[in-house]
């Protein structure tokens, strides 16, 4: 969930219509200095700044905005003098918070840490989701994972405490799914683990994004769910067709999704290459808000409804329209989330494919699908079956996404995201259902979604498929597998195909068979968008700092295989960078998870040496369509990537990678950025990044170059050496040149361009964005 840049700030959900409501009494207006959550009562919902900063904007610009501009314009550090050109310019913005999850906020906390700083400069909070490996059931794997894990969650727990970061222990939830809860709100900015620097208190840089539009009209019904809309949209863009760009829904359709619906799309919009998405504030969110304890805010909202949705006449990069009324159920895969397929036909698609049509494992939940209604559509489905006497098929498993709706779910009868969730659907019963059509309850946490699976029903290599409510199918992400082929799809349609057991089963029109032999369709799913009684919050699970933290003591061992404090990187030497080893020319997708994948490497998040032992095992080698056997062209012997990169940073002989399009797509993990830095690494060359992973190169002080002419990549051959030029010259808008050394002494010169800003540029002169933080205090 590395926002995964903005892992959470896809949740940054604008939430409903309304005109602005003058009519409240000054009474309410005088004092309405509302708190952005009831765990920080001295940080306040700042509209008035908010509102400030667009008017300044709109006057300048003198057009009407979308609500993205609003929202991010809203934020800036200097709306007077700010350049502002959408896909262009660099924006330099003060965000309200940061949310960190367990495994990269070991690495931000050891960052924050090197920075110097006494304390956190904007509301922060750390979430314990992602190390929590799903193998029994809940209860025994949050048990051995408190265990496992004690000295990295007593670092995060000392470290928050110290620095006035906020702390959920393991077993409260999934990171997003608690920001929903408590700390989302209409115009939010709020970032994640992958940019660190707001915590410095400088300005956070962000290119302009674009804005594509989606007009929903309609309304969504029977099968189809929220889930729908970003498969359904996911196929229209592909994984890259969002890059650079915010998505912005609206229109009438809008307000037939539930808030926790818009939470789903929003969530999902990352696997699009989105910087975020949203949806104007109207009364579903004020619902949502209201039901879980923050009816201020809600009245505020309301108060300035018309800073919250986007201006009449507005203009979008792009436009795509969606009617609700004709979008029917999909479920996209296997091994990518954009290529999408209409339930009714996957069966069809699957057998001339010859993919595995039985349906191993159903998993439900997670960050994406894991709300209260998401649980409650699941278990009608469930229901149905167990009152004709049937159980699954598959395996099924169900995810919590909070503790919150764990509980509210056993209370009214189903399975969570958060403490809150879990606790709620305890209470409601939902859990019970779902367990007695034969699923697992999972530890309120990332589980299965991430990677963090020991799964034992196949082996390695073995060809199966799996459903699931997550965002992510990439291959291996989930098991470790690459022969597994996974689909995503609603948590109401994976239970359909949980019961049936295969992928050619359609539930608007096929039938199931009861141990009577009574044959017997499916009625189309119900669930209540909340729980007619208040949540129930379930167990207190979250640690507040103290007032004063300087006392307290944040110890790493040096003899910890699990945390390592940092060193700086060096800095540029002032010269161009000449004769480097292509260490991999990288054939075909690579994911942040080919670059650094998580699953058992979660544990290693915060010992930056040894974590760097999984860089690039998982990405295609040209040269032989092998993954992790590169040739090591000192020693003339083949061995794994990071094998070959130590040994080159030993013999100081700086590398390069070579990738070809969306290079760095997937979670915005910045471990993939930091590892090549660490092992040597000088310059990532390639077709096209993925937007996040490019800004988390650039921090590091590498430099993500791109082919003036994507054919470019053909001339080069993995024992080439690169030199690149032009470097004291280096300028925004620049081009760099690379001279490559081909083995038989003969060099052809390319044209490299970047996308580097003046700012950034420093980053790479400083050594990185820290390097260069750390320049400006002293």
């Amino acid at each position: 969930m590395a926002t995964y840049c903005l892992t959470v700030a896809r949740l940054q959900l604008a939430l409903g219509h309304g005109a602005r409501r003058l009519h409240m009494s000054a009474a309410f207006s005088a004092k309405a200095k509302v708190s952005m959550s009831h765990f920080e009562p001295t940080s306040f919902v700042s509209y008035e700044k908010l509102q400030s900063n667009v008017e300044i904007v709109r006057k300048r610009l003198n057009r009407p905005l979308t609500l993205s501009e609003k929202i991010v314009y809203g934020h800036l550090d200097d709306p007077h003098n700010q350049e502002i050109d959408r896909g262009r310019t660099y924006l330099r913005l003060r965000p309200d918070r940061v949310a960190m999850q367990d495994a990269t906020a070991q690495m931000a906390m050891l960052q924050f840490i090197s920075s110097g700083l006494p304390k956190v400069a904007v509301p922060s909070t750390i979430h314990c989701d992602h190390l929590i490996e799903a193998q029994i059931g809940g209860e025994k794997d949050l048990a051995r994972a408190k265990e496992v894990n004690q000295e990295v969650y007593n670092f995060l727990s000392s470290a928050g405490a110290k620095y006035g970061v906020g702390f959920w222990k393991p077993g409260s939830g999934i990171i997003h799914q608690i920001i929903l809860e408590n700390y989302a709100y209409p115009g939010v900015m709020l970032i994640g683990t992958d940019s660190h620097t707001p915590n410095g208190g400088i300005p956070w840089e962000l290119k302009c994004p674009k804005v594509i539009g989606v007009r929903l009209t309609g309304s969504l019904s029977g099968w189809t769910s929220p889930k729908d809309v970003i498969l359904k949209v996911a196929g229209i863009l592909t994984v890259k067709g969002g890059t650079g760009a915010i998505v912005e829904y609206h229109g009438p359709g809008v307000d037939s999704i539930s808030c926790t619906g818009m939470a789903t799309i929003c969530n999902m919009g990352a696997e699009i290459g989105a910087t975020t998405s949203v949806f104007p504030y109207n009364h579903r969110m004020r619902m949502y808000l209201e039901k879980t304890g923050r009816g201020e805010i809600a009245a505020l909202s309301d108060e300035y409804s018309d800073l919250l949705v986007p201006d009449e006449g507005c203009k979008y990069d792009q436009l795509i329209e969606l009617n609700l009324d004709e979008l029917k159920p999909h479920i996209n895969g296997p091994f990518t989330p954009d290529l999408a397929h209409p339930v009714s036909e996957v069966g069809a698609v699957a057998e001339k494919s010859g993919w595995p049509l039985e349906v191993k494992v159903g998993l439900i939940g997670s960050c994406t699908n894991s709300s209260y209604e998401d649980m409650g559509r699941a278990a009608s489905v469930a229901k149905q079956a167990l009152d004709k006497g049937l159980k699954c098929k598959a395996q099924f498993t169900v995810t919590p996404g909070s503790e919150q709706i764990r509980a509210t779910i056993e209370r009214d009868g189903v399975t969570p995201g958060s403490e809150q969730i879990r606790a709620t659907i305890e209470r409601d019963g939902y859990s019970k259902i779902l367990g007695d059509v034969g699923g697992v309850v999972l530890a309120n946490a990332c589980g299965p979604c991430i990677g963090q699976w020991d799964r034992r029903d196949v082996k390695k290599g073995e060809r199966n498929t799996i459903v699931t409510s997550f965002n992510r199918n990439f291959t291996a992400r989930n098991d470790a597998n690459p022969a597994t082929h996974a689909f995503v799809t609603s948590p109401e349609i994976v239970t359909a195909l949980a019961i049936a057991g295969t992928l050619n089963f359609n539930p608007e029109t096929d039938y199931l068979t009861a141990p009577s032999g009574e044959k017997f369709k499916l009625e189309p799913p119900s669930g209540d968008e909340l729980p007619a009684r208040d949540f129930d919050p379930g167990q207190d699970t979250y640690q507040h700092p103290p007032p004063d933290g300087s006392s307290v003591r944040v110890d790493v061992s040096p003899e910890s295989n699990r945390l390592q404090l940092l060193e700086p990187f060096d800095k540029w030497n002032g010269s161009d960078l000449e004769d480097m080893q292509v260490l991999i020319k990288v054939k075909g997708k690579c994911t942040t998870d080919h670059i650094s994948a998580a699953g058992p490497w979660l544990k290693f998040r915060g010992h930056l040496d040894n974590i760097s032992n999984n860089m690039l095992i998982g990405a295609v080698n040209s040269e032989n369509d092998a993954v992790n056997k590169i040739k090591n062209h000192l020693t003339g012997d083949y061995g794994g990537v990071p094998d070959v990169a130590r040994h080159y940073k030993a013999s100081r002989l700086s590398w390069v990678v070579v990738g070809d399009d969306n290079y760095g797509e997937g979670s915005s993990r910045e471990h993939a950025a930091l590892e090549p830095r660490h092992l040597g690494g000088r310059a990532i060359i390639v077709k096209s990044f993925a937007r996040i992973h490019e800004t988390n190169l650039k921090k590091q002080g590498l430099l993500p170059l791109t082919f003036s002419n994507p054919s470019d990549y053909d001339k080069i051959f993995p024992d080439d050496k690169i030199s690149i030029r032009g470097l004291k010259n280096f300028a925004p808008g620049k081009p760099l040149t690379a001279v490559l050394k081909h083995s038989d002494g003969s060099e052809e010169t390319l044209t490299l361009i970047h996308s580097f800003n003046e700012t950034q540029i420093q980053w790479f002169q400083a050594g990185s964005a820290l390097n260069r933080m750390k320049e400006l205090q002293s």
